[in-house]
C-alpha cells in the first residue's frame, strides 16, 4: 500500500470496528488464552502504552516501525516490540505515555506525530503490564535515534504485514516458558510473536 492510499484511509481507520480480543487471540500463544478480563483485573496490572507508527519510505510505500529491545537480564530481553513503556506520573494519559516513550526510545518528536486512534489493550503476563496500543502516523520518515533500551529500530513494509504468507509458528524457549509453540509473523527475517504480534494482527485485520 502506498502512503497516499494509507492517508486516504485514515477516516476508515478512525471509525471502523476493531477486531478486539478475537483478532489478537489469533496470534496469541496458547498460554495467553487463559487470561480473561476478570483474571487480568485480579492481577492488578501496571498500565503501559505503545505506539504503532506509520510513515512513507523513499519509494512512497507505507512502512511502520518496530524495534529490537536491548539484551539484558529481564523478561523481554532482545524481543521485537513497538516503542512503549509504563505510564509515568507526569503523563496526562496513556496517549501521552506512548508519545513520550517514542521520543525517549527512538527520538521521534510528538509534534510530528498524528495519533489516529487507540485499539484493544493487550495483557502481558510475564511482566504484568496492560498495554494500550495507539495507531499513529507521520508524513515523513523520522531519523530514528535509539536510546539504551533499544538495540536497533527497523522499517517493515505494510504490504508484508498484510500478506498472510508471513504468518507462521515457531517453537521457542524463554526465561519464563520452555519448548512452546507460538504463532508469529515473520517480517524482515525477524520473528515477531507475543503481545507485538497480537497488536499487529488487530491492526492487520483493521486495515484489510
Amino acid at each position: 500500500m502506498d502512503f497516499s492510499s494509507f492517508i486516504n484511509n485514515i477516516n476508515h481507520i478512525k471509525t471502523a470496528e476493531i477486531g478486539g480480543l478475537a483478532s489478537q487471540f489469533r496470534l496469541a500463544p496458547k498460554m495467553r488464552l487463559n487470561y480473561n478480563a476478570e483474571k487480568i483485573a485480579a492481577s492488578n496490572p501496571k498500565k503501559a502504552a505503545v505506539l504503532a507508527l506509520f510513515y512513507p519510505n523513499k519509494k512512497g510505500e507505507t512502512c511502520f516501525l518496530l524495534t529490537q529491545r536491548a539484551s539484558y537480564k529481564g523478561t523481554h530481553s532482545a524481543q521485537i516490540s513497538f516503542p512503549g513503556g509504563k505510564i509515568e506520573k507526569s503523563d496526562k494519559n496513556l496517549k501521552e505515555t506512548a508519545l513520550r516513550e517514542a521520543f525517549e526510545e527512538v527520538g521521534v518528536l510528538k509534534d510530528n506525530i498524528t495519533v489516529v486512534r487507540e485499539i484493544t489493550d493487550v495483557y502481558i503476563p510475564p511482566s504484568n503490564f496492560l498495554a494500550t496500543p495507539f495507531i499513529a502516523y507521520t508524513n515523513k520518515k523520522p531519523n530514528f535515534i535509539t536510546n539504551h533500551e533499544v538495540d536497533h529500530a527497523f522499517d517493515v513494509l505494510l504490504k508484508d504485514l498484510l500478506d498472510d504468507h508471513n504468518i507462521t509458528s515457531i517453537n521457542i524457549t524463554t526465561s519464563y516458558a520452555k519448548n512452546i509453540d507460538v504463532p508469529c509473523f515473520k517480517l524482515n527475517n525477524y520473528i515477531v510473536w507475543g503481545a507485538t504480534a497480537m497488536i499487529l494482527n488487530e491492526i492487520k485485520e483493521l486495515l484489510k
